[in-house]
């Protein structure tokens, strides 16, 4: 049985809030469990017949515009899980969280929850017990031990991925990786195949049911009264909603898709947003699957293959292993680690809004071939992969100067695998370099060369990526050299940023860009 324990004074524990340390008194046995709506795979239970509190709150809704298909799916999972779980379950529709547990009139145990304003509300609910948090392969104790003596600039992903690897003896020989390297994403940069598409098939698609008719019916109502407002377009339903559809998705993906995974990883195709990714973040987010089961999968696979004679490229199955139990559970243990003012950081100083055109998801505003195909994938699917997310959405809020914890935001309402403690260190750090360098070690700033290298969206553009002055000047390119001159104090001391900032020294016509792209501003490129 897991272990738990209560709050201290004033709600707060050791380290930060963090009810994973050490001196858990056990819960009583029979305990009703409650799980939240990214708690819903049967890991959250110490036993398949623990009775369970499922809440849908109707106030989650109301505070924050969502995408239209983020929403549809949260709920979808919901309504499964309350349909699969049957008596075991007592399921409340309510307009918060509070008056559901005014109803309930029992103990109960919950799961640390993954933010902390909802850690903060379980810890001072009397009659609920905190148990240390689940749905990622390392603990936060554990973390919280590897962190110990640290600084925050040697808080290292690579480092923790290696300890992890061990730890669980994924993709291990003995005390050595397999293939003897840690980490291949040097071999994992490849830019599109010349034909436009990766060779993997399709991902497989969940088929929608009675229950998702509903929770549209609901979520059409909704709209209709005022009560809620969404972004995007709506359906059809394209992530798994159950640990049955899950499987299936992991199983397809790990036959069918993970061979090519690795090389083009970093690409970007006009007809093509899936390439060979896994299409499981939003299941993994969601609590559906245990991401220690999925490394392990992926592991066995691996050896699987190679016993075969007919091995999958290890750099597939290496990179995928680091997005699951390296990039993921470091994010979600730097969320916690990190505090909760890491939240604001910004050390750029940047001021502009988020803008409506980008708020709204308005791809047909823009002309920017790269920055309107994307946005118009984020309003059709609330999803695409990393790379249209860093370098084209987080580059183009980077350049311009749009405050970090705006941005953070709208990645988590208008992504349909988005939370916050996803989003504060992969948009706040990562991408916006709020933190001033403890994520990344330079900003993630790129001109058009980069996105033309590594996408089709340049081909047709009206702009183009070799121009930075001018009316078919590329805003990427223009706007790169704009957020050089515009933090080049900042930036100064940084040793990886000497280059860049040596190059902006010798534009003749750096005045000339920086006045041209303070007129274009955040208006629709």
């Amino acid at each position: 049985m897991a272990a738990a324990r209560t709050p201290a004074a004033g709600g707060e524990l050791p380290g930060q809030g963090d009810p994973a340390l050490a001196d858990f008194p056990a819960e009583a046995p029979g305990t009703r469990r409650w799980c939240f709506a990214d708690q819903l795979g049967p890991h959250f239970l110490d036993a398949p017949d623990q009775p369970v509190l499922l809440v849908e709150s109707r106030a989650v809704f109301r505070r924050r515009r969502f995408h239209r298909q983020k929403a549809h799916l949260l709920l979808s999972a919901l309504r499964h899980r309350a349909v699969e779980l049957g008596d075991q379950a007592r399921f409340l529709q309510t307009g918060t969280y509070a008056e559901a547990l005014d109803q309930v009139g029992e103990p109960l145990s919950v799961c640390a929850p993954t933010t902390w304003p909802a850690r903060d509300f379980v810890l001072r609910r009397a009659g609920v017990t905190v148990l240390e948090a689940r749905g990622f392969v390392t603990r936060q104790a554990d973390f919280r031990r590897w962190a110990a003596g640290r600084s925050r600039q040697r808080l290292l992903m690579d480092d923790f991925y290696r300890v992890a690897r061990r730890v669980h003896d994924v993709l291990m020989d003995g005390a050595e990786p397999v293939g003897g390297t840690w980490n291949l994403d040097s071999d994992n940069r490849e830019p599109p195949p010349a034909d436009g598409r990766v060779d993997a098939p399709a991902p497989w698609w969940p088929v929608e049911d009675e229950i998702d008719e509903e929770v549209r019916a609901d979520l059409d109502r909704w709209a209709a009264d005022g009560d809620v407002s969404f972004v995007g377009d709506d359906g059809p339903r394209l992530f798994p909603v159950t640990a049955a559809e899950t499987e299936e998705r992991l199983a397809d993906f790990l036959t069918h898709r993970l061979r090519a995974f690795g090389p083009h990883e970093d690409a970007m195709l006009t007809a093509d947003p899936w390439l060979a990714h896994s299409m499981l973040s939003a299941a993994l987010n969601l609590g559906l699957v245990d991401p220690a089961d999925v490394v392990h999968r992926a592991d066995a696979a691996y050896r699987e293959s190679v016993r075969r004679g007919d091995p999958l490229p290890l750099n597939s199955v290496e990179g995928f292993v680091r997005q699951v139990m390296g990039w993921r559970d470091w994010s979600w243990h730097l969320y916690w680690q990190l505090g909760r003012d890491y939240r604001h950081g910004n050390a750029l100083a940047a001021s502009a809004e988020v803008p409506d055109w980008f708020a709204d998801l308005d791809a047909d505003a823009v002309d920017a071939n790269c920055l309107s195909h994307v946005l118009a994938d984020v309003r059709e699917r609330g999803w695409v992969h990393h790379i249209p997310r860093l370098m084209v959405l987080g580059n183009y809020g980077l350049q311009r100067g749009i405050r970090p914890l705006a941005l953070t935001d709208w990645f988590h309402r208008v992504f349909v695998d988005g939370y916050d403690w996803v989003m504060v260190a992969n948009v706040v750090g990562m991408s916006q370099h709020g933190d001033g360098g403890v994520l990344a070690t330079k900003p993630y700033a790129a001109g058009g060369a980069y996105i033309d290298r590594m996408s089709d969206y340049c081909s047709g553009c009206r702009y183009d990526p070799r121009k930075r002055l001018g009316e078919d000047a590329c805003p990427f390119t223009a706007g790169y050299w704009a957020f050089l001159d515009r933090n080049r104090e900042r930036l100064a001391g940084n040793r990886r940023m000497r280059q860049p900032l040596a190059g902006l020294g010798r534009l003749a016509d750096v005045a000339a860009v920086v006045e041209q792209e303070a007129l274009r501003g955040t208006g629709a490129p």
